[in-house]
């Protein structure tokens, strides 16, 4: 099997549209969540988001090709691509692939209801003709296809729609093909903005969000905390560019992080609720470990699912229990979803840059707005400031909707 290595790292999040930014902004607790501005959202019992600030949209791309979302992750692409060095792409075309974890949106249900509206103020008009820019908006592959066309990429095209594990799913079946010999560049990772008016009403009503922090943003999400009441939204994209390590050594290329393990698992329990027990979660965990070739005791930090719902972290926090037994107490953990509010397909990437960063820098980000220590959950969450310590290998961890679990070991 063929060993897979990180050379570049692209992101666009509430903390800064680069991954430095990004990564400075996770080390040093910074929060990035403020009043949702995507939409008037003074009836909402929700007015609050982690929002991309101040993004300009990749050039030489036509941006109305592009939705919100796929703007951020071909941005993203372009900064993982420069980022990797001269020759990154310079291979054979075929074994140079994208995989993607897509938005979870429903926006063409968002436009019918737009549509229903505006034929019921018309009393009656003809339905409005749909263009086919309306038609690329609404594509979840165009993102793939505008970041395969800039980069160069006519391998494999992996387009993941597994909600708030899509981009963990994402990078670790490019992992695989690097790995089993399919493809020798891969750029992974993936995007969302799930923050128009209908994506808001629809977490709202399943009483996902947390409504108890309107008037102070940068408190609301606090996974972990016994205060937890809920999820902050937030949007942007992360990718990273995964090379066979031989071949990056021979372009002196600089490598971040070896990515050496991946699980998949599905829960099979509820839709939206977590297994009290850990479920799926901990074999998820078991199995990333184990395709690193490592003991769970190798593990030092894992970048949490975290959420900040009540039943997610207990549920994240019972699985790391029976997984990890009496050493789960020595673990470093945090949420950087505590910094950027919840990305959905691109929390993954996220939590990537974290656990990277983490290896790379010997520090542990912290999770922020942990004030209230929840009796029930008593593992080191690293609350509120980063923290340096010795850092051998990370999990990253990345739990959906519908139960499907993604974990990636890095080292």
């Amino acid at each position: 099997m063929n060993r897979v290595v990180v050379t570049g790292l692209g992101a666009v999040t509430p903390l800064g549209n680069d991954a430095p930014s990004t990564w400075a902004g996770l080390a040093a607790g910074r929060n990035g969540v403020g009043p949702l501005t995507s939409f008037d959202a003074r009836s909402f019992d929700v007015r609050i988001a982690g929002h991309v600030r101040d993004f300009a949209a990749p050039e030489g791309v036509p941006g109305r090709h592009l939705s919100r979302a796929a703007s951020f992750v071909v941005a993203a692409a372009q900064e993982a691509v420069q980022d990797a060095g001269d020759g990154v792409m310079d291979g054979d075309a075929y074994r140079c692939g994208v995989a993607l974890g897509g938005t979870v949106g429903r926006p063409e249900l968002q436009e019918a209801v737009d549509m229903a509206y505006r034929l019921v103020r018309s009393r009656g008009a003809d339905i409005p003709r749909q263009s086919p820019r309306d038609v690329l908006l609404r594509s979840q592959n165009v993102a793939l296809s505008w970041v395969a066309r800039l980069a160069g990429a006519a391998g494999p095209m992996i387009s993941v729609s597994t909600a708030c594990a899509g981009s963990a799913h994402a990078v670790g079946e490019a992992y695989r093909r690097i790995q089993e010999g399919d493809a020798d560049v891969m750029l992974a990772g993936g995007f969302d903005a799930l923050t128009t008016w209908m994506d808001v009403l629809g977490f709202s009503l399943l009483g996902a969000l947390t409504t108890e922090h309107n008037n102070e943003p940068e408190a609301a999400c606090r996974p972990f905390d016994a205060t937890r009441t809920g999820f902050v939204l937030g949007e942007g994209a992360a990718v990273v560019v995964l090379e066979e390590r031989e071949a990056a050594l021979a372009r002196g290329a600089e490598i971040k992080a070896e990515l050496a393990g991946y699980g998949s698992t599905l829960n099979a329990y509820r839709i939206t609720d977590s297994p009290p027990d850990g479920g799926g979660a901990i074999t998820a965990m078991r199995d990333a470990i184990a395709d690193a070739g490592l003991d769970p005791r190798d593990i030092d930090y894992i970048a949490a699912h975290g959420t900040g719902t009540p039943g997610n972290d207990a549920s994240e926090t019972a699985a790391i229990k029976a997984l990890f037994g009496a050493y789960a107490h020595e673990l470093s953990i945090s949420s950087p979803k505590s910094m950027t509010g919840h990305l959905t397909s691109a929390a993954g990437g996220v939590n990537l840059i974290a656990a990277i960063g983490a290896l790379r820098e010997q520090l542990v980000p912290p999770t922020v707005n942990l004030r209230h220590p929840d009796p029930e959950l008593d593992l080191d969450y690293t609350p509120n400031e980063a923290r340096a310590r010795r850092v051998r290998a990370t999990l990253v961890n990345a739990f959906a909707f519908g139960g499907t679990n993604a974990c990636l070991v890095l080292r």
